[in-house]
């Protein structure tokens, strides 16, 4: 298990594996790794949902955090309220979003920010984002959090916040695992919405479609807005979600047809009792003046959990199939809203629909940047607005790298179009590449790590600090 992750990309087999009964057994280990005299690697693995081996320790020790389960006294769901923070829960580092949902919603309560697949551990998108289509509006989760209980690479368990231990707080977010191990973090809830007002709009104009996201998030109304591409390589419906009915599908693959490209923008608003009766008006008046093509317009009425955990069945459908395990050369990336039309012509148009290699869901949608704190280690293009691009791709294990070198064909366009896009989950094989990564960042980000985890030990897998 700790010798590959969901990319089946990476195999890295290491001495050991930590199954911890408590937060104490991931101390001593740490501790123990610090005063030898050739100190071990070490990587907390949670969901093992990276795609690059970035929770592996060649040779070291991988934490299996899920072991943790097992000790709720101290790492469980607590949900919580005070006069200052209002109501939180304090959350172990190990849970999975998932259950954070459904104990949060007991008390009729949940987060804020999303990721779009909830079966990922709290200390896994912390130390990443955790980004969604709530992002524009509420930011990624790193943005969402009061507190932490952090272990370092010296051995230490510290709590820190915005107000105590604050490097270390603002590092580990975004921080990719180098300064230390989140085994508790402090999550801001507020009350939970019942339902969704779903909307699917259509487009072939790339123009049009951005104008239109780039509007909604603009502007107060909407609670989700993400977007997506369909090729006529590919169906309407992918194993992200089975929004289209059959006699949808078969309109949409006409205009498919026609167009060659198609792009999606999906929009929800949420609602409860008390907003039931205007919601429907609501939700029309936020429509109007969109420019989607005349009646391919698509709603649905969902619940709230039905809603946040809608790539939950397509995970189970490819799994009852055999396809959920293979290999998944993705690649993430937040492009500044100065290069998005030229990505479309240069990547969408010219790569991923001409070459026709690509098989797997394609995001596109635009975030506020100004949700973001730049303290936290996390890098985002230097725009207001930047879009997510996901090309989550899926391969055989013969042939993935034909999907890997369209990747890096990907980035080739955008480095010689000067498209500043940025890795989201990066992967690097350089120093060089991830000081360009960092860009100004990066001497800070030096700074924390000689602080927190001075013998580098913690998270190899990243290779940011390691080449073998």
């Amino acid at each position: 298990m700790a010798s590959s992750d969901f990319g089946n990309l990476v195999q890295l087999i290491p001495a050991a594996v930590l199954h911890p009964s408590s937060v104490t057994d991931i101390l001593d280990l740490i501790s123990f790794s610090y005063k030898c005299s050739a100190p071990f690697s070490i990587a907390a693995r949670g969901h093992g949902h990276s795609v690059r081996g970035q929770a592996m320790a060649h040779n070291g020790v991988v934490v299996d955090m899920t072991s943790l389960n097992t000790d709720n006294d101290k790492n469980g769901i607590r949900v919580s309220w005070s006069p200052s923070l209002g109501f939180y829960a304090d959350v172990g580092g190990e849970q999975l979003w998932i259950d954070v949902l459904h104990t949060t919603l007991e008390h009729g309560l949940a987060p804020i920010s999303w990721t779009d697949y909830l079966y990922l551990t709290v200390g896994g998108t912390l130390s990443n984002a955790g980004i969604s289509g709530q992002s524009f509006r509420q930011g990624p989760q790193i943005s969402n959090v009061h507190e932490m209980d952090v272990i370092t690479g010296k051995g230490e368990l510290l709590t820190c916040s915005k107000h105590s231990n604050s490097e270390l707080f603002y590092a580990v977010l975004g921080g990719l695992g180098q300064f230390g191990i989140i085994t508790r973090a402090r999550i801001v809830l507020d009350k939970a919405p019942k339902r969704v007002k779903w909307v699917r709009m259509l487009y072939h104009d790339f123009s049009a479609f951005t104008r239109d996201q780039e509007h909604l998030i603009s502007v107060d109304g909407m609670d989700y807005v993400e977007g997506s591409l369909t090729t006529n390589h590919s169906p309407p419906n992918n194993w992200r979600s089975s929004f289209f009915s059959l006699h949808d599908q078969s309109r949409i693959s006409s205009i498919l047809n026609k167009h060659g490209i198609i792009y999606c923008l999906e929009a929800v608003k949420y609602y409860d009792d008390d907003t039931i009766l205007t919601v429907d008006e609501e939700l029309q008046v936020l429509l109007e003046g969109l420019s989607f093509i005349p009646g391919f317009i698509f709603k649905k009425d969902a619940s709230l959990v039905d809603f946040l955990n809608r790539v939950r069945s397509g995970e189970l459908s490819l799994q009852s199939k055999g396809l959920w395990d293979v290999p998944h050369p993705w690649l993430n990336l937040f492009v500044p809203k100065s290069g998005i039309m030229d990505f479309n012509a240069g990547v969408f148009v010219d790569i991923v629909h001409k070459r026709n290699k690509t098989s797997g869901p394609i995001l596109v949608y635009p975030t506020n940047r100004n949700k973001w704190d730049d303290r936290m280690s996390a890098v985002t293009p230097a725009e207001d607005t930047m879009y997510t691009v996901g090309l989550l791709h899926s391969g055989g294990f013969d042939d993935w790298e034909a999907l890997d070198d369209q990747n890096k064909e990907i980035l080739e366009f955008c480095d010689k179009a000067g498209i500043e896009a940025k890795q989201y989950l990066p992967h690097y094989r350089t120093r060089e590449e991830w000081i360009h990564h960092f860009g100004k960042k990066w001497s800070h980000f030096q700074e924390m790590k000689a602080k927190f985890d001075p013998k580098f030990i913690l998270s190899p897998g990243q290779r940011i600090f390691y080449k073998d």
